[in-house]
């Protein structure tokens, strides 16, 4: 089974991707990098998981998106429980600008057999595709008093907390269940330039995006939150961790 992560570009930008597999108890890196266009994204899916291959996608972006105007009330559902981190959700409707593009990307991951998966059975074998929003998924799996503010702003006050991000993810995602086999040396160092910092934020958000897609499909509802369905649209959430999920270990905040 693979789990792959995709930081989608939700107009021209590049998309950030992500490739975990399972491997016994455990899940192991297999690819991080990024694409420049939607075209390259889906030829990565298919060189990852072709035809006849288990595995799940989860996108950071709205790929199901029924209303004409307003917010989706997985948007609103996401205001509501992560406001208080900063972490609400842009909110989307047919009538912007990006809204095309990311309909038809999730149109195309379901041409090639990944079902929407607001529901699934815990680590049932299949393709499936979900909604990911990266900001709650590493307040939860982090347990962080708020987002960490790496997408806005000046440079040197994004670099801080994108370095703590990478941190967050070499020395606790290997703590969890299932644990990611992953040390500092795999992950891209973080640059000092603006363009080049862009691309590795794509690229570890794809990474939390993976991660939370693995969570999701080997606890299903018993671990994990669902704001939304899949008629008006969804958002798949890794619930808090309570100590005993982490052997109780606490987290110390990374300063």
């Amino acid at each position: 089974m693979k789990f792959l992560g995709i930081d989608l570009g939700w107009q021209s930008g590049a998309s950030g991707v992500c490739c975990l597999e399972r491997q016994g108890e455990q899940l192991t890196l297999r690819d991080l990098r990024c694409c420049a266009t939607h075209a390259d994204v889906l030829a990565w899916v298919d060189a990852y998981a072709g035809p006849g291959f288990s595995a799940m996608v989860a996108v950071d972006a709205p790929t199901l998106i029924p209303n004409p105007t307003g917010m989706r009330l997985c948007d609103r559902l996401a205001h509501r429980h992560f406001g208080k981190y900063d972490a609400g959700a842009y909110p989307a409707n047919q009538g912007l600008a990006f809204a095309p593009a990311l309909i038809q990307f999730g149109v195309a991951l379901e041409a090639r057999g990944f079902t929407h998966a607001p529901t699934l059975t815990p680590q049932a074998l299949g393709r499936y595709q979900i909604e990911l929003f990266p900001h709650p998924a590493t307040v939860h799996l982090f347990q962080l008093p708020r987002i960490l503010k790496y997408k806005k702003g000046r440079l040197s006050d994004r670099r801080p907390e994108l370095e703590k991000l990478r941190q967050y993810q070499y020395t606790v995602l290997p703590t969890l269940d299932p644990p990611l086999a992953l040390t500092a040396a795999d992950l891209p160092p973080i640059p000092t330039q603006g363009k080049a910092m862009k691309a590795v934020e794509d690229q570890l958000d794809s990474l939390t995006c993976a991660y939370a897609g693995a969570h999701w499909w080997w606890w299903g509802h018993d671990r994990n939150w669902v704001l939304g369905d899949r008629a008006g649209g969804y958002i798949v959430v890794p619930a808090p961790h309570p100590a005993q999920w982490l052997g109780e270990r606490a987290i110390a905040p990374i300063d």
